[in-house]
């Protein structure tokens, strides 16, 4: 399938960006920021449209301005080591965006602006000038890309480069499964924890029950026993009570009052 018009303008300014993300920019500048967002519009629309490029291509395009905006983002970092941390990051595009490129303009912007940042570190330990560092560091970079055996150096490099991002986020992701298998050990450990304090009130509140019933028979028990005692004991009195009575009554029958 033939490009779009809107594809042609996409490609013409992406590798317009790429040229001047390549060059010494001063930080006023403010064309290339203007220009990645109308990037990321013409990329909008041409997702959009019904004759859009193959997937892979699209991706390869959405990686190229992803690049270029992260970098704008590093550039306004303050600190040097953040800025070289930021670019750590960023992932350039794989492909050449025109034929004329023998490697993708972005991976040697990447290759740059990690000298540049690598430079003033270095400037910063050290206490050097920034500027004749990043000269000399973009001087060797601009006779790496005259010489063919030099581009071989330069595509080493980068693949280094790459296999170090790679180990990196491997490593990474490494650690985050080690800590997602840690905390679901430890979340299996808490419920079979909590299991088992539920289980233990269970058996506890049916203990309470059992000797609260038990408590309950037994004082009823008591209740009643004592009961049936004060009846024995009223009716005890009151034989007692009639017996002496009676006894007192056959007393004065039987011995008369003295005259």
């Amino acid at each position: 399938m033939a490009p779009t018009r809107l594809q042609l303008n996409l490609m013409r300014l992406l590798s317009r960006c790429e040229a001047l993300a390549a060059e010494r920019r001063d930080p006023e500048e403010w064309r290339l920021e203007k220009y990645v967002a109308a990037l990321e519009d013409m990329l909008r629309e041409l997702k959009q449209q019904s004759s859009k490029p193959a997937p892979e291509l699209l991706n390869e395009y959405s990686r190229k301005v992803d690049f270029l905006k992260g970098l704008l983002e590093a550039e306004k970092l303050s600190s040097s080591t953040e800025k070289a941390l930021a670019n750590q990051f960023l992932a350039p595009g794989r492909t050449p965006t025109t034929t004329k490129e023998r490697t993708p303009a972005t991976k040697t912007v990447h290759l740059q602006t990690k000298a540049r940042c690598t430079g003033k570190m270095r400037s910063e330990l050290l206490g050097t000038d920034p500027l004749a560092i990043d000269d000399s560091e973009e001087l060797n970079i601009r006779k790496r890309k005259g010489l063919a055996s030099d581009e071989k150096q330069s595509a080493v490099e980068l693949d280094a480069v790459l296999q170090h991002h790679q180990d990196m986020q491997e490593k990474l992701a490494e650690e985050m499964l080690s800590l997602a298998r840690s905390l679901k050990n430890n979340t299996l450990a808490a419920q079979n924890v909590i299991k088992q304090d539920n289980q233990t009130l269970s058996h506890s509140l049916r203990m309470a029950d059992q000797n609260f019933e038990k408590l309950k028979d037994e004082s009823d028990r008591l209740e009643q026993h004592a009961k049936k005692s004060v009846n024995w004991l009223l009716w005890i009195m009151l034989i007692v009570v009639c017996f002496i009575f009676i006894s007192m009554i056959l007393f004065i029958r039987i011995f008369p009052k003295l005259k």
